[in-house]
């Protein structure tokens, strides 16, 4: 899902600079000091699981684990992709600098909003939503990064339509398999560790 140099025009690199400073500012705000270490597996997490990457076009297809990122850690995972994508792109050229911003957009919002739609389920007994929940979050966290990596590729111009299009449709796999990964995820955490799905911006919320 890294956009290489390059591929993007000015207009779509500095818009999607602007919303990723602004996502990752959330970030920040909205992380405790005692979720720093949380935030630093999950974000070594990403930065492995991304390094092994098939090339689509100017795109390439990998596991990206936003959907139980997002899951864990809300508005941080902004911060938490964002440092991930930044070592990919000084360590190995994955990506680049200046598609930074683009590719923190395209893959931590979709994670934010798996977090609102789905968190809630979290916090039920019940095992089918739980799993639900999980396989949903990473399903749908898939799905949105590859489209908007779609309209990053088609507002920069209208020869990108179908790479785009490519773009979506190989990244289907992909949904399955972090659908699966993410669903034993949660269940896992839900026997051995259940606090962990909870950010500390629900529990800011629940004790005020």
């Amino acid at each position: 899902m890294h956009i290489s140099e390059g591929v993007l025009s000015p207009p779509v690199l500095i818009a999607g600079g602007v919303l990723a400073v602004a996502g990752v500012t959330a970030g920040l705000k909205q992380t405790e000091t005692d979720q720093i270490p949380k935030v630093a597996v999950l974000s070594s997490a990403f930065f492995v699981a991304s390094l092994i990457h098939v090339p689509v076009g100017p795109t390439s297809m990998h596991l990206v684990l936003n959907g139980i990122t997002g899951l864990l850690l809300g508005w941080a995972a902004f911060p938490a992709i964002f440092v991930g994508l930044a070592l990919q792109a000084i360590l190995f050229q994955f990506g680049g600098l200046t598609t930074l911003g683009v590719n923190t957009f395209n893959m931590a919002f979709p994670a934010v909003l798996c977090f609102y739609l789905f968190s809630p389920l979290l916090r039920r007994e019940n095992r089918s939503w739980n799993v639900t929940a999980g396989v949903a979050s990473g399903v749908l966290a898939i799905l949105m990064s590859a489209l908007l990596i779609g309209l990053s590729l088609v507002f920069t111009g209208q020869s990108f339509l179908r790479v785009a299009q490519i773009a979506v449709v190989a990244h289907t796999p992909i949904m399955v398999v972090e659908g699966i990964l993410t669903g034993f995820c949660v269940l896992f955490l839900k026997k051995v560790k259940p606090e962990l799905l909870v950010p500390s911006s629900s529990r800011r919320r629940d004790t005020s």
